[in-house]
């Protein structure tokens, strides 16, 4: 990516476009029942459907105001898709090497599971005398029965896809091409970038206390915990988009 070569806008420009992006990210999560006067959704699912439907509307927002912001010298899809890095070349590169960087990240996660799951079956195959296949049939209809479940749990699907997914689509292929244009350069923006979505989090502080009843303590450990590993991750995905442009 060498848009920051560009300077196509002030710093100042890009700045005040990437906070715009984090602050109406996280407004639009409230109009249907601030602005829209939405009756109060009956259940979690209601809750969390209409907090998609936001969210996947201004990400579709911010890719079109972007659009217009950021020099786009051609108006055809595989371009204009390569500005937010969406793009077919080098897809098997772009995929492999973050999905193994990322898998080191919780290597210890992973392994410490993995050590359960033996650990579980060899004392299923003690208990019940099974064998292996036995043993092996078990744990496939276990994780068929557990695919089932998340797949049918509404919080499972913001947690997987529609956050990650609308999340990345604006707080990086849309922030990241806007401050590499604003003249900062890629080391800057790899620390940058993740502020802003460090500081779109910061609603949770006020839901914490507030709808939940946490105390001010309780609620700043839990959001500052969640900040700092925003700006981690955040600073790790960024880098990935700038170096690979995926």
């Amino acid at each position: 990516m060498k848009m920051e070569d560009e300077g196509c806008f002030s710093k100042a420009v890009a700045v005040m476009a990437c906070t715009g992006l984090a602050f109406f990210y996280v407004a639009i999560l409230y109009c249907p029942t601030l602005i829209l006067r939405l009756p109060p959704p009956t259940s979690l699912a209601n809750f969390m459907i209409r907090r998609f439907i936001c969210a996947a509307v201004f990400s579709v927002i911010s890719i079109l105001v972007t659009s217009l912001v950021l020099p786009i010298r051609s108006w055809q899809a595989s371009y204009l898709f390569g500005v937010y890095g969406i793009r077919a070349d080098h897809i098997w590169h772009a995929v492999v090497f973050p999905l193994f960087l990322t898998s080191l990240m919780y290597a210890g996660s992973l392994l410490s599971k993995t050590l359960l799951l033996v650990n579980s079956w060899k004392e299923y195959k003690i208990l019940n005398e099974a064998d292996s296949f036995d043993c092996i049939r078990d744990a496939l209809l276990k994780f068929f029965d557990w695919t089932i479940s998340v797949s049918s749990n509404v919080v499972a699907w913001r947690n997987y896809v529609v956050a990650p997914f609308t999340e990345e689509l604006v707080f990086r292929a849309c922030m990241v091409p806007l401050l590499l244009c604003g003249g900062f350069k890629p080391y800057n923006v790899v620390f940058l970038s993740p502020i802003f979505f460090s500081l779109a989090h910061l609603n949770h502080l006020w839901e914490l206390y507030s709808r939940q009843n946490c105390s001010m303590l309780k609620a700043v450990m839990v959001v500052g915990l969640q900040l700092g590993y925003t700006v981690i991750f955040g600073s790790y995905a960024s880098l990935l988009f700038i170096r690979t442009g995926e």
